[in-house]
């Protein structure tokens, strides 16, 4: 029972002083001990020691690269004019009116691209952060905006979606990334549809208000647009990106020559890797080709290195936190609580795998887990295999986006706004909409039958 308690209370705790504005860095460590000591299962300092910090040096020697590279390649297209560029074009496009509309749409494209999450926020900030400053669009919708594109209906429901969730149910239900397509598209409709009428509501709303843009500092972008590349050359680097991702990710590193090499030094191709070598391509580019916009090259490349590390080690401590609430035996409680809940099959599907996601601050986490325990009830239900796949990444992408969930954290760290100014966007957009679009589903198909 203390282990439940302390599960929960510390839960509600990182997720409060997060959201007062408090750093996880300091947070998820004193809240791990706490829980550990509040359970009377493991000393706190073991579990600091021994838990938290190799399950947060994991996830940075994991994922450095990419953020890293993402940071970098961020911070050069926001100081060549790049970001203005695109940002003008799209304007064009899109009108400025419709910039929030812009934002969304370029953030899904890259999103459905192929281009990880990570890499994505950190591309789109530049060119977002411009788009609406154009249109003096208060920049607390930004991260709102940007996680509708990336976080929701590219990410979880589009069928065909080459994010790592979307991968994770086929080895369980013997489905493919184009599983349960009519249920996909459905909540696809109602996250895209639902998060662009309440973006522009509140941008009406806020701007009735007297709020623009505001007064930002220090955010690297080109306040006079008479020095800055042609659209052609400013979207190079993400076709760059784009394409060779798709290469390496579908042709190089399928390669039975090349898995052989790896799997005779006992290892196995990093799916990271295809991401950080198109990085690493696009900035060495951007640093030739448009060097003449770029005042100071090792600067500005120190700089989106520096860039990378708040965010990171913010997830990372998540992450730290979440490895040591796992290892309490309180956790297991909690997992055959959820597993037991009394409802309905299809939304039993549904709510457990969003409840344990919420635990644990990730998607991909939570789905993880509810595959690993619930994979073969699930199947036993009756409920196609192809619904499961659907319902059960829909429901993920619920109540991962909770205060504490890393993903967040480094979104706001990019955008550098805080949880009290955009938190309440992000989570109408990543909570209440995939909840309400998982449930839509269900009833669908519960109704129709059709998948």
């Amino acid at each position: 029972m203390l282990g439940v308690i302390a599960i929960i209370s510390t839960l509600v705790a990182l997720m409060y002083f997060a959201y007062r504005g408090i750093t996880v860095l300091v947070l998820a460590p004193l809240l791990a001990m706490l829980a550990t000591l509040v359970a009377g299962e493991i000393p706190p300092l073991y579990a600091l020691s021994s838990i938290f910090m190799p399950a947060a040096a994991g996830y940075i020697s994991s994922y450095f690269p990419v953020f890293l590279a993402g940071a970098i390649f961020g911070k050069l297209m926001g100081v060549t004019g790049a970001a203005s560029a695109i940002a003008d074009f799209v304007a064009e496009k899109f009108g400025e009116k419709r910039a929030i509309s812009a934002v969304v749409i370029a953030t899904a494209l890259l999103t459905y691209g192929g281009v990880s999450l990570f890499v994505v926020v950190f591309a789109m900030y530049p060119i977002g952060a411009t788009l609406l400053r154009r249109a003096n669009i208060p920049k607390r919708l930004l991260p709102g905006a940007i996680a509708l594109g990336a976080f929701t209906f590219t990410m979880t429901a589009l069928p065909g979606s080459p994010q790592y969730i979307n991968t994770m149910p086929t080895i369980f239900f013997g489905t493919d990334i184009y599983a349960g397509p009519v249920l996909g598209i459905l909540a696809s409709a109602i996250m895209l549809g639902g998060g662009l009428t309440y973006l522009n509501w509140r941008s009406s709303k806020l701007r009735a208000a007297g709020e623009g843009y505001g007064d930002h500092p220090n955010e690297d972008l080109h306040e006079i647009d008479d020095n800055i590349p042609g659209i052609g050359l400013a979207i190079a680097p993400i076709v760059i990106v784009f394409v060779l991702n798709f290469l390496f990710t579908n042709w190089y590193f399928k390669m039975d020559s090349v898995i052989a090499k790896y799997e005779a030094l006992d290892s196995a191709v990093n799916g990271t890797w295809p991401v950080v070598l198109g990085l690493g391509v696009a900035i060495i580019f951007i640093l030739v080709s448009m060097r003449k916009f770029i005042s100071n090259a090792n600067k500005t490349v120190f700089d989106g290195a520096v860039g990378a590390l708040l965010p990171i080690f913010n997830t990372a401590s998540e992450v730290g936190y979440g490895g040591v609430i796992k290892s309490l035996a309180a956790f297991t409680t909690v997992k055959i609580a959820i597993v037991g809940l009394a409802i309905p099959s299809v939304f039993k599907v549904g709510i457990s795998t969003t409840l344990l996601a919420g635990i644990v601050g990730s998607s991909s986490g939570g789905t993880a887990i509810a595959l690993e325990v619930l994979s073969e009830e699930f199947l036993s239900m009756g409920i196609h295999p192809e619904a499961l796949h659907r319902i059960m990444l829909v429901a993920a992408g619920g109540l991962d986006s909770l205060p504490h969930c890393g993903a967040i954290i480094t979104l706001l760290a990019v955008c550098q706004l805080t949880h009290k100014e955009s938190y309440k966007d992000i989570a109408f957009n990543t909570i209440a909409l995939p909840i309400l679009a998982t449930f839509v589903i269900s009833v669908f198909y519960l109704v129709t039958g059709i998948y």
